[in-house]
């Protein structure tokens, strides 16, 4: 009997089919498109929570088995099967809920905020829908190469949607890039990322013969027992990719340019899509990745760098969607912090055949994906504010704002909520999930593990990012909102942009909460196609993710109580800098010149820096390359045409049009003809 999973590929084709009728016909349309693109958003949620309870309900689920639907032959290629098909498990059904349902929010939002667009309002509506596609795609896909596609489908739409507005300039720091400059290093940076996991891909074929999940995840130990160095470069290659997609450092800068393109659109890359494939594709890999401790630690360590290097430079901006950015950036980093500090347990785990570290490590797998899930909802909410803002006040600039709060209680009291979320103020969603990111970073040193230390500084990292994090949020929301008016505003938006605010922030108060009902138990049961074997002690495993433990864990630990005093702290300090006594923040922005200040201010000189390496590097190859290409390549073939038109051109003064001349020719050629086969005769013994 067929139930709702088995038409889950509807989720992704429905809103691609909506993409096709924007495109062709949504100029024909109310909103141009606007509506067609807001039900292909709500169908796919629809049709994902059939699908999830479907699952979810079903007996895969119990015995911790996916749900593959197909496959159908795609590609054949010397014997070698590519497969289309569809992957139901806990962590697609997770990513196509939230990805769907905010981006319906989102693009109800944006019948407001973009309702002045005019025709420009069909390419976007059409834009956002294939968007959603690929994102919707991406999560249940079967292999990777499918995957690939889906991937390369958002790195399109990126690169799109941030040059929306090619005619428009950033406003504050880096006026002279515009949106299409924007755009282009965004797709360039990202590409640079696309072709080490594509690298990736590849040695995982030569490794495996297959790029199928559920036979790469069921073999993945044997074969990295059989060649570890392989896998380990092709588990790096793969991250390479993640690092790019999701912005982590080193190739982080092209994110905060991004701001360059609509608000909404900036919603979507961070809370719903593009940024959060990169996380999507370490956690669908991590049967493949915790063969590899090594692997992990590294994964780890980029996760913990880059929360802290990039919080810091949103502590002294001043544009509210940079900060956002720039938040978004460090909170990304708290994700794949988690994730590489739980694979690293499982794997040290599995080579010691330590079941407790392997359960233990699976906290930080779940840590990461519900940090995932609350920062889709509250950065959601963020950026719609801000959208809110900059759509009454015309600017991004928070130096141009200021007493918000009483023309715009709306937005101001929903930014609220989601900036107490994002500090990881209790009881508020993001604190759950930031309090458990903290404790997986721990826990590999409180366990005493060979690189301990390591995870040590990690967590030493992670604490200073939340206390930075909470004063940069608060810093904004007390620039906008809070004091004298600095600027012009028009009031509060539309209610097609304050209901989705509203909506937005009851999620991002409360769905942190979702830890309360063994939420760790149903994500993690996405592992267990490939770690079934090392999940074998059930008792001990149900046992540590019931949520009664979890939140003796969380209470009972001294390392939550100072995480909440760091919030608490930044809070005051920005609430005393730009508030009580603003002559110090201002004191504090009079030292412009300091090195520090400067350092920061121009993002550690990392653009700069991206420009050397492409004039330096970029042109020059691309100037031998035309060297070659000019002289080699185009001057073998031109030398072939000419030596062909030349021998036809011969020929042709041959054809004079006199029979008389024609006669000469055939005589000569009998004459050379005797010629020859005398001198065979005499010479060569005969023919």
């Amino acid at each position: 009997m067929m139930g709702f999973v088995d038409f889950a590929w509807l989720v992704p084709l429905v809103p691609a089919l909506c993409f096709v009728i924007v495109g062709l016909l949504g100029h024909k349309t109310p909103e141009k498109g606007g509506y067609i693109a807001i039900f292909g958003a709500l169908f796919a949620f629809v049709m994902s929570a059939l699908v999830a309870y479907d699952y979810y309900t079903s007996d895969a689920y119990k015995l911790g088995e996916a749900i593959i639907i197909g496959p159908i032959e795609w590609l054949n290629i010397g014997g070698l099967s590519i497969n289309f098909g569809v992957y139901i498990d806990s962590l697609a059904c997770i990513m196509m809920l939230f990805a769907s349902f905010i981006s319906t929010l989102i693009f109800v939002y944006s019948l407001g905020y973009m309702h002045d667009q005019g025709e420009k309002k069909r390419r976007y509506y059409a834009e956002v829908s294939l968007f959603l596609t690929g994102m919707l795609g991406l999560a249940v896909s079967s292999n990777f190469l499918e995957m690939f596609v889906f991937w390369e489908v958002m790195g399109l739409c990126s690169y799109l949607l941030i040059g929306f507005w090619s005619f428009k300039h950033h406003e504050g720091d880096d006026a002279s890039d515009n949106a299409a400059s924007a755009a282009k290093k965004a797709f360039l940076v990202t590409r640079a990322g696309d072709v080490c996991l594509m690298a990736g891909l590849f040695v995982l074929l030569y490794a495996f013969g297959s790029l199928d999940y559920d036979y790469i995840f069921s073999n993945a130990q044997t074969v990295y027992a059989n060649n570890p160095t392989l896998i380990n470069i092709g588990i790096l290659l793969m991250f390479g990719g993640v690092i790019g997609k999701s912005a982590q450092f080193p190739l982080h800068d092209w994110l905060p340019d991004a701001m360059a393109g609509p608000t909404t659109v900036s919603a979507l890359i961070h809370a719903a899509t593009m940024v959060k494939a990169g996380v999507y594709l370490v956690a669908r890999s991590y049967p493949l990745f915790v063969t590899s401790s090594d692997a992990m630690l590294f994964v780890a360590i980029i996760g913990g760098v880059t929360a802290i290097y990039t919080a810091s430079m949103a502590l002294n901006n001043m544009n509210i969607k940079r900060v956002l950015a720039y938040s978004t950036l460090s909170q990304l980093g708290y994700m794949i912090l988690a994730l590489g500090a739980g694979g690293y347990l499982i794997s040290i785990g599995m080579q010691e055949g330590n079941q407790a570290l392997i359960t233990l490590g699976t906290m930080g797998y779940a840590a990461g994906i519900l940090h995932m899930i609350n920062h889709a909802f509250f950065k959601a909410l963020l950026f719609l504010c801000s959208g809110s803002v900059i759509h009454a006040t015309g600017t991004e600039d928070m130096r141009k704002m200021g007493g918000l709060r009483k023309s715009m209680p709306i937005t101001a009291y929903t930014m609220l909520i989601g900036s107490l979320s994002i500090a990881g103020i209790p009881i508020f969603s993001g604190f759950w999930s930031k309090d458990l990111v903290l404790e997986a970073a721990f826990a590999p040193f409180h366990d005493g593990l060979g690189m301990g230390s390591v995870f040590c500084v990690l967590f030493i990292l992670g604490m200073i990012t939340a206390f930075m994090t909470a004063f940069y949020m608060f810093r904004m929301w007390f620039l906008t909102f809070m004091g004298e008016p600095r600027g012009h505003c028009h009031g509060e938006s539309p209610k097609t942009m304050t209901v989705p605010l509203m909506i937005l922030g009851v999620f991002a108060a409360f769905i942190g909460l979702i830890v309360l009902v063994n939420f760790s138990y149903f994500i993690i049961q996405s592992l267990a196609p490939g770690l079934g074997g090392a999940l074998a002690d059930l008792g001990l495993y149900l046992g540590f993710h019931d949520s009664m433990h979890i939140l003796e864990e969380i209470f009972t630990n001294v390392w939550t109580y100072v995480a909440i005093v760091l919030a608490v702290a930044g809070i005051a300090i920005a609430y005393m800098m730009y508030v009580k006594k603003p002559y110090i923040a201002d004191n504090f922005d009079q030292t412009k010149k300091g090195f520090l200040y400067r350092l920061v201010a121009n993002r550690y000189y990392f653009p700069q820096l991206y420009n050397q390496i492409s004039w330096k590097l970029g042109y020059g190859v691309a100037k031998g390359v035309d060297i070659i290409d000019r002289n080699v390549i185009d001057g073998t073939v031109n030398g072939l045409s000419n030596a062909v038109v030349g021998s036809g051109e011969g020929l042709s003064q041959v054809q004079t049009g006199y029979v008389r001349d024609y006669a000469a020719y055939v005589v000569i050629g009998v004459l050379v003809t005797i010629a020859v086969i005398v001198l065979m005769v005499c010479y060569g013994g005969g023919f």
